[in-house]
């Protein structure tokens, strides 16, 4: 199996609370987010089935710059990278050595990878937003509004005010845990770093 990296409420009294916690919520997460206008980072990526099988193992690097850029690189041996330059997502698989570009759209800016790089002010049109804090660890639950996505829930944890973890929850009940190390913010990334140039020979699908 290819992994293809995402590396994406009736008593009145309570309807008004929960805005308000949610509004809350939403504001601290977009604090949080951007404060980081760059990101570099190497992960780990634990992939296991709904009943704890696990299905797929994986380690990389990933970089970000608001709004839009992103970089995502999964080593051997499944290797993948996929690059958003703002307007397109590429994804470029050396083992079938075939490149997929797909346009920026909707739904895409909903996935994992790219609500770290996306428009901060846009996330509460996407997402119910809540949040708890355990010590010097503050943690956001993403739920989607729509149904038309690639994940029920998403988990986004900051320790100390930077990236930590991520877990994603799909419908069937799979769960991908991806760990972040070595997180630098702020600091500059080159251009190039967001630009894929299309291997020789390469199969390519436009979607």
């Amino acid at each position: 199996m290819r992994f293809t990296s995402m590396l994406l409420l009736p008593i009145l009294a309570f309807s008004s609370l929960s805005a308000h916690a949610d509004a809350q919520d939403v504001t601290r997460l977009s604090q949080l987010l951007e404060k980081s206008k760059t990101i570099s980072a190497n992960f780990s990526q634990l992939t296991l089935a709904a009943g704890g099988t696990q299905l797929q193992e994986a380690k990389g690097e990933m970089s970000v710059q608001r709004p839009g850029l992103f970089y995502w690189h999964t080593e051997a041996p499944q290797e993948q990278t996929m690059i958003s330059d703002g307007q397109k997502v590429t994804l470029w698989d050396p083992d079938l050595e075939q490149v997929t570009i797909k346009k920026l759209d909707q739904r895409l800016t909903q996935t994992p990878a790219l609500l770290l790089s996306g428009d901060v002010s846009k996330i509460s049109e996407s997402f119910d937003i809540s949040s708890k804090q355990a010590g010097e660890v503050m943690e956001f639950t993403l739920k989607p509004k729509t149904k038309d996505t690639l994940f029920d829930s998403l988990n986004l944890s900051f320790r100390n005010g930077m990236i930590n973890n991520m877990r994603l929850m799909d419908s069937v009940g799979q769960r991908t845990d991806i760990v972040f190390s070595g997180v630098k913010a702020n600091e500059p990334i080159p251009a190039s770093k967001f630009k894929f140039v299309i291997p020789k020979g390469a199969d390519v699908i436009q979607e």
